[in-house]
């Protein structure tokens, strides 16, 4: 007899599993643009929900493309998923977006997975990978589309060099896997956009926080997130400080 699934094991194959049908779905070429994103957002979602409340019927389950249950709040252990993390960059083509899979028990992001189609990889909490030799000098992610003031204060003063990219997900497993050092984010987020990276990042070694350097919690009456950081470890005293310094321009 085959051992139980664990929640690691669980987490990753229905990520790769929802990353599979969303590449199968843009390939088959009858949609594109915001009706392929909006498409792919239904039916990974429609897979993810699916198998986690067969797999695990007595958990509790926050989805971005799920009507919010209040009974979440009386479990210990909910699974938080974002079943298309970077629907506009999948709409285009784009590489840079994934798939989310958590589970927060006690409100600390716990287990988590975050497939990355595009580069055929499922990184998990369960499997860390190693950490690299961090950039020097050091390389901090921002949004391609709106990068916040705050990031690039921040980056000015650290001498960091900005790298433009797509889906959360996608920029806090490029810390993981070294291409970048700092993600630091106070655009505002919901829960299933960092609970998952959260875990892997945490599982690989680095530093996860709110912006004012306090834990995230998950499991929330209301799953908005104001702001995130993921960073090298050594780098994380000083994002911090930073951080806390500036101050918006008085228009």
């Amino acid at each position: 007899m085959s051992a139980p699934e664990s929640d690691e094991q669980l987490a990753e194959r229905l990520a790769t599993a929802a990353g599979r049908l969303l590449d199968e779905l843009r390939a088959d070429g009858g949609l594109e643009g915001k009706a392929l994103g909006t498409e792919g957002d239904a039916r990974a979602n429609a897979l993810l929900c699916r198998e986690l409340r067969a797999a695990r019927p007595d958990d509790a389950l926050l989805s971005e493309e799920e009507k919010d249950d209040a009974a979440r709040l009386a479990h210990r252990r909910v699974w938080i998923v974002d079943p298309l993390d970077g629907t506009r960059e999948y709409g285009e083509g784009r590489r840079d977006w994934a798939v989310h899979v958590a589970l927060a028990i006690d409100g600390v992001a716990s287990v988590g997975a975050v497939a990355l189609p595009g580069q055929g990889v499922t990184l998990t909490s369960g499997t860390p990978i190693a950490l690299i030799p961090a950039n020097t000098p050091p390389r901090m992610l921002v949004s391609r589309t709106r990068p916040a003031a705050e990031a690039v204060f921040v980056a000015e003063r650290l001498g960091a060099e900005l790298v433009a990219m797509g889906s959360a997900g996608a920029k806090a497993m490029a810390v993981v896997q070294g291409q970048a050092d700092i993600y630091l984010h106070t655009g505002g987020q919901y829960e299933w956009d960092n609970c998952a990276p959260a875990a892997v990042a945490a599982a690989a070694g680095l530093h996860v926080s709110r912006v004012d350097g306090s834990p995230i919690r998950y499991n929330n009456p209301d799953p908005y997130l104001p702001d995130l950081l993921i960073c090298r470890k050594e780098l994380a005293d000083a994002v911090l400080r930073l951080a806390a310094a500036y101050r918006p321009a008085q228009g």
